[in-house]
């Protein structure tokens, strides 16, 4: 599993027309699924997720959880991430899982993020969205799970 992680001021997605989901303070995050990943990806990445200390403590150090600052989470999944342009000019997604395994291990992904002490939103899975945030820092993380596609 791969995730692209931004640390937001606030953030919505929206899909035809509607917004789907929309936090204010928190971490804006694009997930993708590989076909080796498996449970033990999602649990590894949704414990780093919840735990990872990238927001400032009152002395300014990126020291604090976005359980730690009372954040939100907003999962949006987006396959493109296992995109491989090493060769021509249009990307393959070999890597990418199949959209039945990746959805199964998305919604997986989501609910073991919803287990922690934050408020979690979503994107709809597979739908074309528009994604709004702005992005606190900056500051943009990618985090790949153990197996990592």
């Amino acid at each position: 599993m791969r995730m692209i992680i931004q640390r937001v001021i606030e953030a919505r997605v929206e899909s035809e027309g509607r917004v789907t989901g929309a936090i204010g303070k928190g971490l804006m995050v694009l997930v993708a699924i590989a076909r080796t990943d498996s449970h033990k990806d999602a649990d590894y990445l949704a414990d780093r997720l919840l735990g990872l200390r990238i927001f400032p403590d009152d002395a300014g150090k990126m020291n604090l959880s976005v359980q730690d600052v009372g954040g939100s989470l907003l999962i949006v999944s987006n396959f493109t991430l296992y995109a491989d342009c090493r060769k021509g000019r249009r990307p393959g997604f070999d890597l990418a899982a199949e959209p039945d395994q990746a959805q199964t291990l998305y919604n997986y992904f989501v609910e073991r993020a919803r287990a922690g002490s934050v408020p979690v939103e979503t994107g709809i899975f597979r739908a074309s969205m528009a994604v709004h945030l702005i992005n606190d820092g900056p500051v943009t993380l990618l985090c790949d799970s153990v197996s990592g596609g």
